[in-house]
């Protein structure tokens, strides 16, 4: 996918990244990894630059491009709504920034964090139902494992975003106080 003969171009691994190659909702946004679901859309941000700008295939990736950055932007707005309610407010930025230098807490949470991923996948809407589960994530709960808050979490998310049959979310007004 990228034009240089660097064998881990594709996984973003040695290249610089100005804005326009974030990773994860705005050009702004430092606080990416380079997780899988990273490297699909750099590598999509990539092959989209090496298009001529009138054609049909960079207006299809580029809407691609936006409608990834878009969800990630709503999911983690889910995720800060719900931190928010349960007293995170100052907090809350901080517990979803991620970085290539975050760390998981405690290896012995690691299982659980994952349990409470998948879990939080499966019982609520709080990911789209085309989410694939997002590395990002299990940092945030492996910080709310360490806070004793991730319980709490999973009943809030529950609360607001229930599981529906049609994979439609709670309306606002539905939602919980």
């Amino acid at each position: 996918l990228c034009s240089n003969n660097n064998p881990y171009a594709s996984f973003g691994a040695t290249l610089a990244r100005d804005e326009e190659q974030n990773l994860w909702s705005t050009p702004h946004d430092v606080t990416h990894t380079e997780a899988d679901d990273d490297r699909v859309l750099y590598n999509m941000i990539v092959v989209r630059n090496q298009l001529d700008k009138d054609s049909e295939e960079w207006q299809k990736l580029n809407y691609d491009i936006y409608t990834l950055r878009q969800t990630r932007k709503e999911v983690r707005n889910r995720w800060k709504h719900i931190l928010e309610d349960l007293g995170f407010q100052k907090e809350a930025d901080s517990l979803l920034s991620v970085t290539k230098l975050s760390i998981i807490s405690d290896s012995q949470n690691m299982s659980k964090a994952r349990d409470i991923l998948l879990k939080l996948s499966e019982e609520t809407n709080i990911f789209p139902t085309t989410w694939e589960l997002s590395e990002r994530y299990l940092f945030v709960v492996d910080r709310l494992i360490a806070l004793d808050a991730a319980d709490e979490f999973f009943k809030m998310a529950s609360t607001v975003y229930p599981k529906r049959p049609s994979g439609d979310r709670a309306d606002e007004s539905q939602k919980a106080p």
